[in-house]
């Protein structure tokens, strides 16, 4: 059988003579990307937890009633901390709470049939706590369940996490917070001029929704077997943490910026066997916005996507937009996308106000059934554009062994020509009903090999300005 290197050759020397060789990145010959992840897999593991067990209802939680049961829910976490470690279980039954605050060592465990429905009252997410909202940090209502600075922290069972958010509640907070003045802009105002966060105070009359799961510079984080409904926003938002386990959580929730799981400057992260069905990007890797992001600088990286389901979304798996201290070493493998109502299977978004770099990003055996625009998509003019003095860096793309049986494109990159993409290499892929041709603008080192659009194949060298 023919090596990767020959094949790659191959598609050089049918483009461009013998020559042609000579302007393939050495990457597109000769490093497998997937060779990275042995390694990244075996920093990654899940934290164990004492067999100790404190029950909410043995702590006051009453299920079923309207009343709020969050001093309960504190109860039982002091105890089981205080312990030395443990689960705190929740039966079935449902029951209303406000912000569930985790500490070290504690499993918040929800036993089948358990309902968590968080209250709509927003004074319960007071006082505020040290947060981000969309890449900035400031001082905000506390997300629904939240660690700072704790280490084994894990939500887990087969209950269900109710927002309670929708068309009457935290969704229309959006439009207040985006208008004209409105807080999400004083935010990014304040974090530009170089305000200390503790000054950055938003929280009531802000109209800054919270998000639902959000450890803060933690280690050693699970999520596991929940469903996650109705979220006010982002669903899952581990932010600076290290080692983090992301498995087998359903999300529903088609709101405003409902974004499924969004790993901000987090570094050995495994996402697996997860099904996202969201009103924005399933999974989004980011690394803060702007000045912020650049203020702290540091990555998402080393971050493993595998054997999850896709349905409604902005994208399956997306880098960016707040992406300023920039993104390595992403895979993806082994998923299913599927729906009129998702857009991309693999997003790049950024600009010239974020920058950052992006890079070493693999994806491979991926089963597309439909999306609605393309396989691969970057853009540089996402949102503010060519604006900034921050040029963006997308290099190093391996996608391999996907195939897709409708979009409107198969690639859509779009680049600056003073920085264009680079070194993006798409092999052994299939994509059918492909209903208009690829648009690329100022990209360079594209490579397909091996690859059918409507049956046809291409194996080619693409560079445009």
């Amino acid at each position: 059988m023919q090596s990767r290197r020959d094949f790659l050759k191959t598609a050089a020397i049918g483009v461009g003579g013998l020559a042609a060789v000579d302007w393939l990145p050495a990457s597109a010959i000769d490093r497998d990307p997937w060779t990275d992840v042995g390694a990244i897999l075996r920093r990654i593991a899940a934290p164990k937890f004492p067999d100790r067990v404190f029950s909410v209802t043995r702590h006051g939680a009453v299920a079923d009633r309207d009343a709020d049961q969050t001093a309960s829910f504190r109860r039982a976490i002091e105890a089981c901390a205080q312990s030395g470690g443990g689960r705190v279980v929740v039966p079935a039954g449902r029951f209303v709470t406000g912000p569930i605050v985790l500490r070290s060592n504690v499993n918040l465990h929800l036993l089948d049939g358990a309902v968590l429905a968080f209250t709509r009252d927003p004074d319960a997410y007071v006082p505020l706590v040290f947060t981000r909202y969309e890449g900035v940090e400031l001082m905000n209502y506390s997300p629904f369940i939240y660690a700072f600075e704790q280490e084994n922290v894990a939500v887990t069972g087969r209950g269900t996490l109710d927002g309670q958010a929708g068309d009457d509640h935290w969704w229309p907070w959006r439009r207040d917070a985006t208008a004209p003045g409105g807080a999400r802009n004083r935010l990014f105002e304040m974090a530009a001029r170089g305000v200390p966060v503790a000054d950055r105070r938003f929280g009531r009359g802000s109209a800054l929704r919270p998000n639902f799961i959000q450890p803060y510079r933690c280690r050693n984080v699970l999520v596991e077997g929940v469903t996650i409904v109705n979220s006010p926003m982002w669903e899952i938002h581990p932010v600076l943490c290290a080692n983090v386990t992301v498995r087998g959580v359903t999300i529903r929730s088609h709101g405003p910026n409902n974004d499924g799981c969004n790993p901000e400057s987090c570094r050995d992260v495994l996402i697996e066997r997860c099904s996202f069905d969201t009103g924005d990007d399933c999974i989004a890797l980011k690394s803060g916005r702007n000045g912020d992001g650049r203020r702290l600088n540091v990555p998402v990286e080393n971050v493993i996507i595998r054997d999850c389901e896709m349905r409604d979304g902005h994208g399956g798996v997306v880098v960016g937009s707040e992406i300023s201290g920039g993104a390595r070493n992403i895979f993806a493998e082994r998923c299913r996308m599927d729906s009129p109502r998702l857009d991309r299977v693999l997003r790049f978004k950024n600009n010239a106000e974020r920058g950052g770099v992006i890079e070493r990003v693999a994806m491979r055996q991926i089963t597309v059934g439909e999306v609605a625009e393309a396989i691969v998509a970057a853009d540089f003019y996402y949102e503010e554009g060519d604006t900034g003095a921050f040029t963006p860096v997308l290099r190093d793309v391996d996608v391999r062994a996907v195939t897709s049986r409708k979009s409107q494109h198969a690639l859509l990159l779009k680049g600056y020509r003073r920085a264009p993409i680079y070194d993006i290499r798409i092999s052994d892929c299939a994509f059918d009903g492909v209903e208009r041709p690829d648009v690329l603008e100022a990209v360079r080192d594209v490579v397909l090999a091996n690859v059918r659009v409507n049956g046809q194949l291409r194996n080619e060298r693409i560079a445009r300005e």
